[in-house]
């Protein structure tokens, strides 16, 4: 399959790479291989499966989905300081890993992927609710995706879930349980 437990463990790379989570990118870096692997779990048997991941920073996410048997990753990364550290990634599962280097919000990822397609991803903070729209009001439904499995600030995933008539209740709430069972899995 691969040999993805070759490669050193998360703080190491960032520190090998000088990697540190930029705020102005809306980054925050997963770095418990234990935790990125039951997210991973959380989208499914991949193992039939095309992965888009968006903002996989040094890989923590990555590792999981390909370890947890995603067919094939997209991962879209805008920050290039992350690219090397992936590199080891696609280095470790030849095949099974495609790095763009890329705005996520200018990126058409069908040119990358082949159905069935979840994605999976730590959205960067400042982009994420954005991404989560377009993917909620495509031109055509049903979509191009399978699943949604994300990763949002706990207030953003607390609107997202929320029930009619509560304070946190309003458009994202509405357009995310019109089109998708919303519910929070992990805290």
């Amino acid at each position: 399959m691969s040999d993805m437990t070759a490669l050193p463990p998360l703080s190491q790379v960032i520190a090998a790479h000088g990697l540190s989570a930029r705020k102005s990118l809306g980054q925050n870096f997963l770095l418990d291989l234990n935790l990125t692997a039951k997210i991973a779990r959380q989208a499914g048997d991949l193992s039939a499966c095309d992965v888009l991941e968006i903002g996989p920073g040094p890989g923590g996410l990555t590792r999981g989905l390909l370890m947890e048997g995603a067919r094939h990753v997209l991962a879209v990364e805008k920050d290039a300081r992350c690219l090397p550290a992936l590199q080891e990634i696609a280095e470790a599962a030849p095949g099974r890993l495609t790095l763009l280097n890329a705005d996520a919000l200018g990126l058409d990822p069908l040119a990358h992927l082949a159905p069935p397609i979840r994605i999976v991803a730590n959205l960067p903070y400042n982009v994420g609710t954005e991404l989560l729209i377009r993917w909620l009001t495509p031109p055509d439904w049903p979509p191009f995706w399978q699943t949604l499995t994300l990763m949002f600030q706990r207030e953003v995933a607390e609107r997202i879930v929320a029930v009619p008539g509560s304070k946190a209740y309003g458009r994202l709430a509405l357009l995310a349980q019109w089109r998708c069972d919303a519910r929070i899995v992990i805290h």
